[in-house]
């Protein structure tokens, strides 16, 4: 036989509720969130080096982002820059 246990917490009366408000929750929060690589994870995302990404930062020719003075890029910018490349064919 197992022992009461004093002062356990009850549960909501309405669980499933008590959930989908968490995860609507946690949700709403990743959709906010926005993952920003640093040039070296960009440039083996975009099998660059990372000097040339660097250097092509430096002069404003990518969209990148600082904050301060740290170098980072969005996943728009990554996309950007690909767009960019593209040349049609001949």
């Amino acid at each position: 036989m197992r022992p009461h246990r004093r002062g356990a917490p009850a549960a909501p009366a309405n669980r499933a509720a008590s959930l989908d408000s968490r995860n609507e929750k946690r949700d709403a929060e990743n959709r906010t969130q926005v993952r920003l690589y640093t040039p070296a994870e960009a440039a083996r995302t975009l099998a660059v080096k990372e000097s040339w990404l660097r250097r092509q930062a430096g002069v404003r020719a990518i969209p990148c982002t600082f904050l301060g003075k740290h170098l980072r890029f969005s996943e728009d910018d990554l996309r950007e820059i690909v767009r960019r490349g593209r040349r049609p064919p001949r």
